[in-house]
């Protein structure tokens, strides 16, 4: 089992719902423990179109069972269940999930980048997750 830091989003719908909602599905997870959630942070979209709704972002502090690239299928995989559709690169999105540190590891492939590419120039991940650390 490894800690891990993930970082969780939502500017469409039912912003609130929709982040406990992906909180639930982590918890739900084999081998997948929410150890603590950081309060959440309304903040204005990053990047993207023009006109985008706000933002509620948390962070999450789990211990899971699963490699990272495995627990990113998994996270992916929630986020479809969720109604995620891939739209404009940083456009508005029901849920964001992202791996923001894997224990220790670093991970550099097309499809993760561990730490998260942008974890440092992002209030709105930095404050979350110093809450949870």
């Amino acid at each position: 089992m490894v800690i891990v830091y993930l970082g969780v989003g939502s500017n469409l719908g039912e912003r609130r719902k929709n982040i406990k909602l992906a909180v639930k599905k982590i918890q739900a997870l084999e081998d997948t423990q929410v150890i603590k959630q950081s309060k959440l942070l309304e903040t204005a979209a990053c990047g993207g179109p023009a006109g985008q709704p706000k933002y509620l972002n948390a962070a999450l502090k789990i211990r899971t069972g699963f490699s990272p690239l495995k627990l990113l299928t998994k996270l992916k995989a929630i986020e479809k269940s969720m109604g995620r559709r891939k739209t404009v690169r940083n456009g508005p999105r029901i849920i964001d999930l992202d791996i923001l540190l894997y224990g220790d590891e670093t991970v550099r492939s097309l499809r993760l980048n561990v730490p998260h590419a942008r974890l440092f120039e992002r209030e709105f991940v930095i404050k979350p997750l110093i809450e949870v650390l």
